[in-house]
């Protein structure tokens, strides 16, 4: 490429240079005449072009002297940035930063539900560029400040996003760095290479670990006191360096689109206002100043057909920012952000230039410096070309050292000792000298001139790190807090969405400063004050929409028909604006951000029963909406007659409860939905009893909260027009089938409720089953049905524990201890409804020892306990045979008399092989007399193997009663 003459020096200052570094320096030659043909490109361009880096200081006091000593200001300062955040920054005047431009959209028809919501934040520092020219141009009318990037839309049609979830990602980020949230984060001037052998070909070879130290050492300490064309063509030549060598190719792609876009709107906006390209300054990255598209430059008229818009409905506004957070968005190491701030304030001092600063209450004076110092920027070096000879120069000297750089060593030195001891280390003043010869070491190690903050962190990490931090922050940490710390920004309240400003208002009868950073503890007591109880409203509807974070109550309850004496909350409200921000995005008032919460969490696709339940219960304590909460109730009510399971019937049966508990304390009782919910719920889960039983994945807990859900509300449900026939179907059908042991106490307990079921038989039973050493250890599962039980039929709790008491009355030790551990694996978890089986157990135990000598349990008095006399025994036992024997001889009578009516029976019955025995009237007290000789046979069998009688008796319940009959 054929230069001019006057770029003659420096290309051949270039090309020497490829010539020493450099094996083949034909092709390197050809892409450093390359580079400076770009910078001639971009100097040449009537336009003022003025390149940056992403919040560097260097670019904002070069800015900064360009529009506060220029005679001539521009009539127009295009800028890169999204176009549609123009308007947003005219509410920087009351914030504090850093803050940060967003937009935000809640809902899409074009992009991907997995992208939703669509965020883009835009973060601003004092030290940046950006905002020095934003502050120009709102404080000059005169100058209009037009942004002409593209819009935000488009960043989400034209760039790839990343499907994997931001908020996992952010697993192991500190809270400070995550107040961006998952947006996506702009910036002009982006230098940062994308290309990632060229970035660490570059850290390679400058000894410097990371891009953010390499700019600083190489770039931002050279140009930030250069002159203004000297600044102007370095940047110009660094942002082809890494145009060309550190971007991909699908960043390219991007890049001219954008490059394109802007340039269009720069053309459209100078025909439209007829201004002169003379007249007006071009603010971009350094890598879109000397840009390769057709639409570069404004002596063509060559435009883009800009796309349309698609139909997303966006929404912007401001959040407050921090150093960290920015940090972390832009992948700068920890502590650039501060470092480049302390840089900032260091040459606005030594400058004694005023910047520019929104915020009426901050004094921007600078005081003067004992020492005159001379402004390094006068209008000749604005407006007239630089020689390139005086750029060659300037790139082959180091930066002159400032003054101010040995005495900031210094006080750094001094004040990190003073902190290491604030924070439990052993430090002394020979560690201050210790750490200022380190810095000066690794300085000349690393051929610099002068020790930077990089270096002099190394430094004090060697003299003053244990091998244990004594308190919370180490040394490293340290050093973060003294070259500046993590700032965090604040929005006024002119510039709060109108939702905040409304919480804002509410919350002032509190008397707390809601803009402090600080926890803030509030104390309200409602007898003195009962005007709180509205601000208690906001807390509550605040901490239920953002969690602990915000507001968290220390002292105070929520509840159903609660009415709080005192409450006592932690406010953090000034510390964590962006969510109450993101808030004023969904709605105009907490209450209705929670009613829309509340219907999206209803009639999404997977609601049940269960949330709305849960969605109505807190309509009523967040929200005092009636018409809300019928509605919500009765969608519930379709819900509930959908489902096919008890999953989540023990929930909702404890739900409604509660409701029903409340609406019975209020003036209007139970409202009509509620009513509604219960007939159809006791209908819906006594058709579903039976299938609930029979079905092995249904657990006794779901039928427990089916059954609580029927008898507890069964009273209410028969007084609104309900019956109990459906439940007593349900229930003979389910005692058809074989049931489980953890489900048999269920069915017994609703058996024995509905009157189909003594506990006599029951007691049997389980006799058997203790009685026996294979079916002993089922025992827990039978017990854990009946302890599920207990809360629909506490009347069962004697029955309860007359078993516990039997099974460790009558199981042998050596089986009890095998035995115990499945049985405290059955009762854990029914912790709460053990208590008041313990509480029932110690009103029928004795409370002393010496009780228990003439203490029966009432188990056995129910049972007519008679003390053990063989004598009454032998009585009652010798008259009830002689009983038994005269029915015996009654019926055989009669039977013989009427051979052929019996006969006739019989054949009906289909009973074959009838046999007659001659009667013989006999009062003998032997009933073997009494019997054919196959019924004693039987008689014999079954009284000689008694164990196997007992477990055919269990196995087959329907048996016990003619085994008893035979044996007798």
């Amino acid at each position: 490429m054929k230069l001019p003459q006057s770029f003659q020096p420096l290309q051949e200052q270039l090309l020497t240079t490829a010539e020493q570094f450099a094996t083949d320096s034909q092709p390197l030659s050809e892409f450093l005449t390359a580079l400076v043909g770009d910078v001639e490109k971009a100097i040449a361009e009537p336009l003022e072009i003025f390149p940056v880096c992403h919040h560097s200081p260097a670019s904002a006091l070069q800015i900064l002297r360009r529009l506060r000593l220029s005679s001539n200001p521009p009539k127009a300062i295009y800028m890169e940035m999204c176009e549609d955040l123009r308007p947003i920054t005219e509410n920087l005047h009351n914030c504090k930063l850093p803050v940060a431009l967003q937009a935000f959209a809640g809902e899409s028809q074009t992009f991907s539900p997995q992208e939703i919501p669509l965020s883009v934040i835009a973060p601003l520092t004092e030290a940046s560029a950006e905002y020095q020219t934003i502050a120009y141009a709102l404080q000059h009318p005169e100058t209009e400040l037009v942004f002409v990037d593209r819009a935000v839309d488009y960043v989400f049609q034209w760039e790839e996003q990343e499907t994997e979830n931001l908020e996992e990602k952010q697993t192991d980020v500190p809270e400070e760095a995550k107040r961006h949230g998952t947006a996506l984060g702009l910036e002009m001037g982006n230098m940062i290479p994308k290309f990632d052998v060229f970035l660490e070909l570059i850290l390679k070879n400058s000894n410097t670990r990371h891009f953010s130290e390499w700019w600083d050492r190489y770039v931002e300490q050279a140009i930030i006191n250069a002159d203004y064309q000297t600044y102007r063509q370095v940047m110009f030549l660094i942002g082809s360096l890494m145009r060309r060598l550190g971007s991909r190719t699908k960043d390219l792609e991007n890049d001219r689109l954008r490059e394109r876009y802007m340039w269009t709107r720069i053309k459209q906006h100078m025909k439209a206002k007829k201004i002169q390209p003379q007249d007006a300054i071009y603010i971009c990255g350094a890598v879109h100043a000397a840009s390769d598209v057709a639409e570069f430059g404004t002596e063509n008229d060559t435009i883009w057909q800009i796309p349309e818009l698609s139909q997303t409905k966006w929404l912007y506004g401001l959040i407050p920012s921090s150093f960290a957070a920015i940090e972390y968005q832009f992948a700068h190491h920890p502590g650039t952000v501060s470092i480049a701030e302390t840089t900032w304030k260091k040459n606005i001092k030594l400058s004694n230039i005023k910047p520019f600063n929104l915020n009426k209450k901050t004094k921007s004076k600078t005081k003067s410096s004992k020492k005159k110092v001379k402004a390094i920027v006068t209008n000749n070096t604005l407006t007239g070309k630089q020689n390139v000879s005086e750029l060659v120069s300037f790139l082959n000297i180091p930066p002159a050292q400032a003054e101010a750089d040995t005495e900031q060593l210094l006080q750094w030195c001094a004040d990190i000792v003073n902190l290491a001891r604030k924070n439990g280390y052993l430090a002394s003043t020979a560690d201050s000298i210790a750490i200022y010869q380190t810095s000066m070491l690794l300085a000349r190690m690393r051929n610099r001139l002068h020790p930077t903050p990089y270096d002099f962190q190394d430094a004090a990490i060697t003299c003053l790190e244990k091998d244990r931090t004594p308190k919370k922050r180490n040394i490293s940490q340290i050093c973060q807090i003294l070259l500046g710390g993590d700032r965090v920004g604040r929005v006024g309240y002119a510039s709060l969405p109108p939702l905040v400003q409304n919480l804002y208002d509410r919350l002032a009868p509190l008397n707390i400063n809601l803009q402090s950073q600080t926890k803030q503890r509030v104390l309200m007591d409602f007898k003195q004050k009962p005007q709180l109880f509205d601000c208690s409203d906001v807390l509550w509807r605040i901490n239920y929409l953002l969690g602990d974070r915000i507001v968290q109550p220390i002292m105070g309850d929520r509840s159903l028909g609660f009415k709080p004496v005192q409450e006592s909350w932690e406010v953090r409200i000034g510390k964590h604006q962006r969510p109450l921000i993101m808030l004023g995005y969904e709605g105009v008032s907490l209450e209705q951000v929670i009613e829309q919460h509340l219907r999206k969490a209803v009639f999404d696709n997977k609601g049940t029963a269960k949330t709305v339940l849960n969605a109505v219960e807190d309509s009523i304590l967040y929200l005092n909406n009636p018409r809300l909460t019928a509605e919500l109730g009765e969608y519930g009510i379709s819900l509930l007659q959908q489902e096919t399971g008890a999953e989540d019937a023990m929930e909702i049966f404890t739900i409604v409860r509660r409701l029903i508990h409340y609406y019975r304390t209020t003036p209007k009782g139970l409202p009509k939905w509620i009513e509604n919910f219960v007939t159809v719920g006791y209908r819906h889960y006594a058709s579903l009893l039976a299938q609930a039983f029979a079905d092995r994945g249904t657990n006794p807990e779901q039928i427990a909260g089916m059954l609580g859900f029927i008898f507890t509300l069964e009273s209410l449900a028969l007084s609104l027009g309900c019956n109990r026939s459906q439940l007593l179907i349900s229930v003979k059908q389910a005692t058809r089938e074989k049931q489980d042991p953890a489900k048999l106490g269920l069915l017994w307990t609703t058996e024995w409720l509905l009157s189909l079921r003594h506990l006599e038989e029951m007691r049997e039973f389980f006799q058997h089953v203790l009685e026996n050493e294979i079916l002993m250890r089922t025992f827990p599962y039978y017990l854990n049905g009946f302890i599920l039980s207990l809360t629909f039929a506490p009347r069962i709790k004697g029955f309860v524990i007359e078993l516990l008491a039997k099974s460790f009355a009558s199981i042998p030790d050596a089986n009890l201890l095998s035995w115990l551990p499945n049985l405290i694996l059955r009762l854990r978890p029914h912790s709460q409804i053990l208590q008041s089986l313990i509480a029932e157990a110690a009103n029928i135990y004795p409370d002393q020892l010496k009780g228990f000598q003439n203490w029966f349990p009432f188990w056995e008095k129910t049972q007519n306990y008679q003390p053990r006399n063989p004598k009454t025994i032998k009585n009652s036992s010798s008259k009830s045979q002689n009983k038994l024997i005269e029915s015996h001889n009654q019926t055989r009578k009669l039977l013989f008399t009427y051979q052929t009516t019996t006969n006739r029976i019989a054949q009906l019955l289909q009973v074959e092989n009838i046999y007659w025995q001659k009667f013989e009237n006999h009062n003998n007290s032997s009933s073997f007399k009494l019997l054919s000789e196959r019924e004693i046979e039987v008689k014999k069998l079954l009284t000689s193997k008694p164990a196997t009688m007992k477990l055919l008796a269990v196995l087959f319940p329907h048996w016990l009663r003619s085994i008893n009959i035979l044996k007798t």
